[in-house]
């Protein structure tokens, strides 16, 4: 595939806590093995703060997953990076060799400003490697890769629909690819994915990703359509293309027909009342 080709890459990364890290940092001397510190850590933050989800500083990639689009927002190839050994140090380096390798593509997420790529980053630092075309801290602060106004390097749709910050979206993702008939959250969400790793399963965590993934490129549609860089009626054309690529790989890819026997088509009310939205 020409580098030139693809012009965004949608991703999703689910990660896990170091249990290493959490025993030292949380509970210095008292000896607790990696499972045990983890599990206090989640009961504690239970009983402070209503969830379980320790902090991406005491994380690590498992799962990142990757959309390729083309400059025409058609999907190309979708890759869970590192597949089927899935290790977090491979991962990293493929997922920021992957970034410069295409040329600096425009990275696309929902709400990956706050979690994903700074997991990223911290990744990139905890494993040694060097990213100095992400890390351009001497350029002009607008032309920085890493600044929140920066939508061409990083488009966080999470914060284009809240004005970056100043309206809360609640319902996340999954609200956002329901409005689209699209099926947001089946069967695991975000916070069984710790449990699931523990019981070993990461091809599962993966499929997960998979499915988010899915949602966010065409929440990332959608989004173009509002923007003005793709018609409602391309947006369509687009959707049912990418409904065939999903068919096509559903039998070697089980998150595949989990999500087409899920799929639901976005229904134009204007085209029933009035003039459809294209015209």
């Amino acid at each position: 595939m020409a580098s030139s080709a693809v012009k965004f890459l949608v991703f999703d990364i689910e990660s896990v806590a170091d249990g290493d890290l959490v025993s030292k940092i949380r509970y210095p001397g008292e000896g607790l093995a990696p499972e045990e510190a983890i599990a206090r850590y989640r009961g504690e933050l239970m009983e402070e703060t209503g969830r379980d989800f320790i902090p991406y500083t005491f994380q690590i990639p498992v799962s990142v997953v990757v959309a390729k689009v083309g400059a025409s927002y058609e999907l190309i190839d979708l890759v869970a990076l590192d597949e089927p050994e899935f290790r977090s140090h491979v991962i990293t380096d493929h997922f920021w060799r992957g970034w410069e390798g295409y040329r600096r593509p425009t990275l696309v997420s929902f709400n990956g400003r706050t979690f994903d790529m700074p997991l990223m980053e911290l990744a990139a630092f905890r494993y040694g490697l060097s990213v100095p075309g992400w890390f351009n801290i001497y350029d002009k602060s607008w032309e920085q890769y890493r600044s929140r106004y920066n939508t061409q390097s990083h488009l966080d749709l999470h914060d284009l629909l809240t004005n970056f910050g100043a309206s809360r979206f609640n319902g996340g993702l999954n609200l956002a690819a329901n409005v689209l008939g699209k099926p947001g959250k089946m069967e695991i969400q975000g916070h069984m994915v710790q449990d699931l790793f523990n019981e070993g399963k990461l091809a599962e965590i993966n499929d997960y990703c998979r499915c988010d993934v899915l949602d966010t490129y065409f929440v990332f549609l959608r989004s173009s359509v509002l923007l003005g860089r793709i018609s409602l009626d391309r947006e369509r054309e687009i959707v049912g293309e990418t409904k065939q690529w999903i068919t096509d790989r559903a039998d070697q890819v089980p998150a595949y027909r989990s999500y087409l026997d899920n799929w639901g088509d976005w229904q134009n009310p204007r085209s029933e009342t009035g003039p459809a939205a294209s015209d």
